[in-house]
């Protein structure tokens, strides 16, 4: 019986090492996701503010263009739009030209009355708004007032947007 007590004692220290060694041992620790997000924004989608064809300028002739401003949720912005690239064009009264010095005068406005001018100088004539952080589209009211008929041809000019936040 001791021979068989010794192989049960051995068996069963055996199967306390085994299990001994099976339990394995864990350690943890961690670490921060992180990322920081500045105020920032985009202008995308301008369309060309395209008054068509006519023949004389004897009647408003009306118009509009749109833009997407996306700014960061929360940020404060104010849009303005330049004078052109066409000389002598103003703010107030831009100039699309045919390239030969021939001028047809335009306005640009932010609101659907035509009465509020769009220029860029902030705080007095720019449209001021806050991020939402998704796509805010903007309207633009174009306006070529009567005027002298200048010689036929392609007028144009080209307008900057400004995003100031």
């Amino acid at each position: 019986m001791n021979k068989l007590f010794s192989k049960i004692l051995v068996a069963g220290a055996a199967v306390a090492l085994t299990a001994a060694a099976a339990q394995a041992t864990t350690t943890t620790n961690t670490f921060q996701a992180k990322i920081t997000i500045q105020n920032d924004c985009e202008i995308t989608s301008p369309t060309d503010l395209d008054f068509g064809t006519h023949g004389l300028l004897n009647a408003n002739i009306d118009q509009t263009s749109t833009f997407v401003v996306k700014c960061t949720e929360n940020t404060s912005y104010d849009i303005g739009l330049n004078e052109g690239t066409t000389s002598g064009g103003t703010t107030t009264t831009r100039k699309m030209t045919d390239g030969n010095g021939n001028t047809v005068d335009y306005q640009m406005f932010s609101d659907s009355g035509r009465t509020t001018n769009w220029g860029d100088t902030v705080g007095t004539d720019t449209v001021a708004a806050t991020g939402t952080g998704a796509d805010q589209t903007y309207t633009v009211y174009g306006r070529v007032p009567p005027q002298n008929t200048p010689p036929a041809g392609n007028y144009t000019d080209t307008v900057t947007i400004t995003v100031t936040y």
